[in-house]
């Protein structure tokens, strides 16, 4: 698995269901170039135990999200209908009803592949069969994208272990902070607190306060 840090976000269209209730065709991520931060996530699958948790946590803080000019989108290896299917169930039933931002379906796997979080990976089997060894699911991959559509923060869970969206909040703080003073942020950072300039001097005065 090689890092994306650094590059363009690997573009793509897809189904999607936006609102909570609207299939759309063709959506992509580069509608938000020039506009918005992203924080693009993936998770294995619908209907499952960990995931809702983790779609419902984010729903919570999505004003957070909002207010920091940052969209928030879902992605797994789901089809649209059973995304829709699973907006449109209860929570008491599992289900992630109430959720708005917009969930990606990856019925081909092709964008967990290029955003290197698929669980697994196609091989030929001794009879020349294809095969997929592994889990056919993505891991729960987070992505930070800046508003040139740069990937800016990543991170990669294993299947069982959910995320904390308070960090991927505090992350988007780090880079608009950056952006706005041109200073770096230490280890532990939050809004409020002090950063460091990017120069030895910066450092040192950063130490000496600490």
């Amino acid at each position: 698995m090689s890092t994306l840090v650094g590059k363009k976000a690997p573009a793509f269209k897809a189904n999607a269901v936006i609102n909570g209730k609207e299939i759309v065709e063709n959506f992509s991520l580069e509608q938000f170039i020039g506009e918005k931060y992203v924080v693009f996530f993936f998770y294995p699958l619908d209907f499952t135990f960990v995931c809702p948790t983790e779609l419902l946590a984010f729903q919570e803080k999505l004003a957070d999200f909002t207010k920091r000019d940052t969209a928030v989108v879902g992605c797994s290896v789901d089809s649209e209908f059973s995304h829709w299917a699973w907006l449109n169930t209860e929570k008491n039933h599992g289900g992630i009803k109430s959720v708005t931002y917009p969930i990606v379906a990856d019925l081909s796997k092709t964008i967990a592949e290029n955003y290197g979080v698929l669980a697994g990976e196609y091989d030929i089997d001794e009879d020349g069969k294809s095969i997929f060894v592994g889990a056919p699911v993505a891991y729960r991959g987070l992505f930070l994208i800046d508003k040139k559509g740069v990937v800016r923060h990543q991170l990669v869970n294993d299947l069982p272990l959910g995320r904390n969206v308070d960090e991927a909040l505090r992350m988007v703080d780090a880079l608009s902070h950056f952006e706005e003073y041109g200073e770096v942020c230490p280890a532990n950072w939050s809004e409020g607190k002090d950063a460091m300039k990017a120069s030895s001097d910066g450092v040192a005065d950063y130490l000496s306060k600490h």
